[in-house]
């Protein structure tokens, strides 16, 4: 089965973020925190997995709704991340970092939305 999806350069960066946040959720304190940890990684996940799904779609009509619910995701991932920088400063500058990726994926798949909306 073809997986085109996985030339798009936002999927390979939306599953790269989603394997770090996997990384720093499960490290502590994170790794105890189950609720926003899970919820993190929910989100995560369901970037990458939302353009998986939208790609393997036929026609624009039925991709770009799934492109537009990544980023929702993506901006689910940046309140988790405004949370968890509050409650765990420690990790501060990790959020940081996480957040600055989550805003140019977020311009990435609007590019593509824009791109592939009829």
């Amino acid at each position: 089965m073809s997986q085109p999806y996985r030339q798009l350069q936002v999927w390979q960066r939306g599953k790269a973020l989603a394997v770090s946040l996997y990384r720093l959720t499960g490290r502590p304190p994170l790794s105890a925190d189950f609720s926003l940890r899970d919820q993190m990684r929910w989100a995560a996940v369901s970037v990458c997995s939302n353009i998986a799904e939208g790609d393997a779609r036929q026609g624009a009509k039925e991709t770009v709704p799934f492109l537009y619910i990544a980023k929702g995701s993506l901006a689910e991932v940046s309140a988790q991340l405004e949370i968890a920088a509050e409650i765990h400063p420690t990790h501060a500058e990790e959020f940081a970092s996480l957040v600055r990726e989550r805003d140019e994926l977020s311009a990435m798949l609007q590019a593509l939305i824009n791109h592939r909306r009829p």
